[in-house]
């Protein structure tokens, strides 16, 4: 018995922007909940804090991932979901 499988070009989908929340807490749960409502599987968290500032924390996903990183030195925090799911992506976008 042979499977046959049909043969797509590989995409990669990505959304990035700034926010002003730098605490760790709220954007730990903020953007678990963000994954989880748009239909993306989380396999993995991984997360560092700094000694004199600044956090960093990294969900690997089933459809590629998402990075977070502050800049409380300047109030700001840098977000990059990356996907192959164009539609989670977008739902994403949406919350």
């Amino acid at each position: 018995m042979s499977t046959t499988y049909k043969k797509t070009a590989a995409q990669i989908y990505n959304h990035t922007q700034w926010i002003k929340e730098c605490s760790p807490i709220r954007l730990k749960n903020n953007f678990k909940d963000k994954l989880e409502k748009s239909g993306f599987t989380i396999i993995t968290f991984s997360e560092h804090s700094f000694e004199n500032q600044g956090y960093t924390c990294f969900w690997l996903l089933a459809e590629s991932h998402l990075a977070i990183h502050t800049f409380p030195e300047e109030n700001k925090t840098y977000i990059e979901l990356s996907s192959c799911n164009a539609e989670k992506l977008e739902i994403f976008k949406s919350l």
